[in-house]
């Protein structure tokens, strides 16, 4: 009973959200259930914005790491990609402008891109790696080219989940000696990942019926309805130390080759964690 006044105390009635607010007509193909403008006037999805903090926190988190721990440049260069997915994201939902939505899910593909290259790049010739690298260069620019022209968000999706299933499966091959060990997180961390596809499209499919129980519970009680939100962060869960992010491995020789350490001290321990948004594992 006594939460009752303090639940009252702390609400705050949704705005109307009838104008389109500080950045003006929206352009984007893409809108969310969350109600535009009904926060702030200068923020359209004030949720779905601040939620990509996660994002920019484990990019800055995964760059600590690289530098720290003397990783290759090419994973550097993908937590830097991460960043700008995270700030992508966070000018897409608080404009929702054309140019901010590409910026937001174009990023997402090439970053994803990196990973692939770093993946199946290690002991490789420099050969074998510039071939790989125009490759994936010309998969990027056909990705972007088509959905610019078709606009599809499920082409989008569909090329975003191969790839990253890419990197899942040549990872578990790459080192099946420590991940025999890990599928425990695995399994979290898929777990994770399908919970918050599965309450996105449920925001999606009772849009109607969630926005009118936000508007009874009022702000900031109706954002713990907001599905796309709740998208952000379980995609990036995995990448929070509530996950088994610091599980330990002492890493064979093998393994220690096969992901391009020829000094032993490098390798010598490894903390296993997730990357993030994709939710595969990857070597910090």
């Amino acid at each position: 009973m006594a939460a009752a006044p303090l639940f009252q105390a702390l609400r705050l009635s949704y705005n109307d959200g009838t104008t389109d607010g500080f950045w003006g007509e929206k352009t984007s193909t893409l809108n969310f259930c969350e109600e535009d403008y009904v926060v702030s006037y200068y923020c359209a999805e004030v949720c779905n914005t601040f939620t990509n903090l996660l994002f920019m926190w484990l990019g800055l988190k995964g760059i600590h790491n690289c530098i720290s721990q003397d990783h290759p440049r090419i994973f550097l260069i993908a937590y830097m990609g991460y960043i700008i997915v995270g700030l992508g994201s966070t000018a897409f939902h608080t404009s929702l402008k054309y140019p901010m939505q590409l910026i937001d899910e174009l990023s997402m593909i090439y970053t994803t891109c990196l990973m692939v290259f770093a993946t199946f790049s290690y002991s490789r010739s420099g050969r074998f790696s510039a071939f790989l690298g125009c490759g994936l260069t010309l998969l990027a620019g056909f990705i972007t080219v088509y959905y610019h022209v078709t606009k599809d968000p499920v082409f989008h999706q569909s090329c975003y989940a191969a790839l990253t299933a890419t990197v899942v499966f040549r990872s578990f091959t790459k080192a099946s000696s420590v991940l025999k060990t890990m599928w425990i997180m695995v399994a979290t961390g898929l777990g994770v990942f399908l919970s918050g596809f599965l309450i996105w499209n449920l925001d999606n499919s009772l849009c109607s019926h969630i926005r009118r129980l936000r508007r009874q519970l009022g702000f900031p009680w109706g954002a713990l309805l907001e599905g796309h939100a709740w998208w952000h962060l379980m995609t990036g869960l995995g990448g929070m130390r509530r996950s088994p992010r610091h599980f330990r491995a002492e890493l064979t020789t093998t393994s220690r080759g096969a992901y391009g350490y020829e000094d032993a001290s490098k390798a010598e321990k490894m903390s296993i964690g997730w990357y993030g948004q994709g939710q595969y594992p990857q070597f910090l």
